[in-house]
């Protein structure tokens, strides 16, 4: 009887054994396996992109809003024939077929036609200034007759697509490279990277009224919450209605997370915009950032990894929402800025954190992960890198609004230079173009 017992003991541990063999086995079965190609000179290639198609024509983008329409071109030119050699000759294949997947080549494509049509227009734009001061001299002393100044508003407008197409390029290039995002995947990974740029861009919206004075120490006007609440109503309408298809299939939980957070978007969007109707300041953006953060905090993964990342996303964007609370409410007053006119320290708190949480959930996506999972990298390690590019990010941000207000005669602190004429924010938009082909600076014009 003991015998019998022993046997019987062994074998339930050897079953007990195979089962966790099995076990590690489809755990080996699961997670993918990533082996970049050429993976050295494929980082080099990545850093020159980053640095020739986002870098360069940011500062382009920053010249031209200066009204420094030769400088502009001439690094949109650089972009331009970089963006086209890049295309026809360098890829980011990934280890399926050794070929550049047909979206990141898609936005090669994309941004290489848009740049060309940036110089296009800036060059139409040299050429007319040129015809003008020679031939049309009474056109040059009165810019709204000239067609220069709506084709300058253009080339802004193209400058600053492209930086958001250098972006999307500079992105999509590791995931080409990696392999990531395809069949059911495809789906998540443009939420995250839809999503966190959009927290990006709110978080360099925000930092652009805070930094330029004549935004930051406007005393009427429309306040930013009302604008807040436009955007996230209609966001959150288009969520409701595209997260799940309504009546056309059953619901799962994260139709339900993404649907609720989509009402709840539309809903508290009315209330901001009606709140700040009359140029109040509202506290209704912030709740919504708040409530998503809180939201995305509760989601749990199949990864600890992964819901460990979404919990302090979410926590960074609640941050954000407090802050942006108290920065309003207490800081501020309810007014638009303080009574200095300065910038308080604690006011670059909540584009900071924005840019933060919407990189953070950017790199929340569930290859991404996997690929961290698989490199046995700790947790903490993996947050604590991607505040450090949210870090490089704010500051890029910074030193380009900082930039733009060199160019056009203030200082850090939002004063005027004193070597320079005394230079009005609306004046800034209707220097004359004819002036930029002889190289005159803006504030010299007079």
């Amino acid at each position: 009887m003991v015998v019998k017992m022993n046997w019987s003991r062994v074998i339930i541990l050897i079953g007990f054994i195979l089962g966790i063999k099995a076990m590690d086995m489809d755990d080996m079965d699961g997670p993918k396996e990533f082996h970049p190609i050429n993976p050295e000179s494929k980082t080099f290639h990545w850093i020159l992109s980053l640095a020739v198609l986002l870098i360069l024509p940011s500062i382009a983008s920053v010249l031209a809003f200066a009204n420094r329409l030769h400088l502009s071109l001439i690094l949109s030119i650089i972009s331009t024939g970089y963006s086209i050699f890049e295309t026809l000759f360098l890829d980011f294949p990934d280890n399926k077929d050794d070929h550049e997947n047909r979206t990141s080549k898609g936005t090669s494509w994309f941004l290489s036609i848009l740049l060309g049509l940036t110089i296009f227009v800036g060059s139409v734009i040299n050429g007319s200034n040129i015809i003008i001061n020679k031939y049309y001299p009474h056109l040059a002393s009165d810019p709204s007759k000239s067609r220069s100044v709506v084709l300058m508003r253009l080339y802004k407008c193209l400058t600053f697509v492209a930086v958001l197409t250098g972006w999307v390029r500079i992105c999509m290039a590791p995931i080409a490279l990696f392999g990531f995002c395809y069949g059911k995947h495809t789906g998540q990974c443009l939420a995250h990277g839809i999503m966190g740029t959009a927290f990006i861009v709110y978080g360099f919206a925000l930092s652009l009224i805070l930094v330029v004075p004549w935004f930051r120490n406007r005393s009427n006007g429309k306040p930013q919450e009302f604008y807040d609440s436009l955007v996230m109503c209609v966001w959150g309408i288009v969520n409701t209605f595209t997260e799940h298809r309504w009546g056309k299939e059953p619901w799962n939980m994260g139709d339900y997370d993404h649907t609720s957070m989509g009402i709840v978007w539309w809903c508290g969007g009315l209330l901001g915009m009606w709140l700040s109707r009359k140029d109040k300041r509202s506290f209704i953006p912030a709740i919504l950032l708040i409530y998503t953060g809180w939201s995305m905090s509760q989601h749990v993964q199949h990864l600890e990894l992964s819901t460990k990342v979404h919990a302090m996303f979410g926590l960074v964007l609640m941050g954000s929402g407090f802050s942006r609370i108290i920065e309003i409410s207490f800081v501020l007053k309810d007014n638009y800025s303080s009574d200095s006119g300065k910038i308080i320290s604690f006011q670059y708190f909540p584009p900071f954190c924005l840019v933060l949480s919407g990189l953070m959930f950017m790199g929340a996506n569930e290859e991404q992960l996997i690929l961290v999972h698989e490199l046995a990298a700790p947790y903490p390690a993996y947050v604590l890198t991607l505040v450090g590019a949210g870090c490089m990010i704010f500051l890029w941000i910074l030193l380009l609004i900082n930039f733009y207000l060199r160019l056009v005669g203030y200082d850090e602190d939002g004063e005027l230079d004193k070597g320079y004429q005394s230079v009005g924010p609306n004046e800034v938009e209707q220097f004359e173009l004819s002036d930029l082909s002889d190289g005159e600076t803006p504030q010299s014009r007079d």
